[in-house]
């Protein structure tokens, strides 16, 4: 990015959101089509009234720039649905059913898109980003399920929802919703049955760091 690009200033920026915001809009129905490409990024720049360069500044990463508007604009409409339930009416269990199931329904409006982009991020090029999207995911809902924990529990929460978003979500368009929230409840249960665990048993550092693997191992894979 040039330094006037990354000199910027809060009209500028408010500009670039909007107008991200309308490029992911107009490429969404292309999707199914085109999948996550750059010339997916090229023909909704185009659409939005763009000129190449403006495109090129605004997605210096082409298709894994609009991948990851998508995944934040799923967690904006998740949390915005999530403000109409006081998490404190609900049991720890029911709170992280609900948002899990928000999620899963704010990224599977258009199955098709859905599909595309998580193959996209299925690329190994694109783990990392994926990882983080992941990772930001279940911050937010952990955040709004009233989670403060600051020690390992802070970590070992978040890459656990965020196993099980990577495969509920998997499941959700290839088996439809019921069967992903078949794998979400079970998936809760062994959670809490290994915190229960875990409180009433004093592991040493390496027995802690073996059965937390072995516990993501089940949220992949069942």
């Amino acid at each position: 990015m040039s330094d006037a690009a990354s000199s910027s200033t809060p009209d500028s920026d408010a500009w670039a959101r909007q107008v991200e915001d309308q490029v992911l809009t107009l490429a969404l129905p292309h999707v199914a089509q085109m999948g996550w490409s750059a010339l997916l990024v090229a023909r909704a720049g185009a659409e939005a009234g763009l000129s190449k360069g403006e495109i090129e500044l605004l997605f210096p990463n082409g298709a894994a720039d609009l991948a990851a508007l998508l995944g934040r604009r799923h967690d904006r409409e998740t949390l915005e649905t999530l403000s109409q339930t006081d998490p404190a009416s609900l049991k720890i269990r029911e709170r992280i059913r609900l948002a899990v199931e928000t999620r899963l329904d704010a990224a599977a409006q258009d199955e098709a898109v859905a599909r595309r982009w998580s193959g996209f991020l299925a690329l190994p090029q694109n783990l990392a980003l994926a990882s983080r999207l992941l990772w930001d995911s279940a911050d937010q809902l952990w955040r709004w399920a009233g989670d403060t924990a600051t020690d390992e529990n802070h970590y070992s929460k978040r890459a656990i929802l965020s196993g099980i978003l990577s495969a509920a979500l998997a499941i959700r368009v290839a088996s439809g919703r019921g069967a992903s929230m078949d794998f979400v409840d079970a998936r809760i249960a062994n959670v809490m049955s290994f915190e229960k665990w875990k409180a009433t048993t004093k592991l040493r550092p390496s027995e802690a760091l073996k059965t937390f693997a072995q516990t993501l191992g089940r949220m992949r894979y069942g």
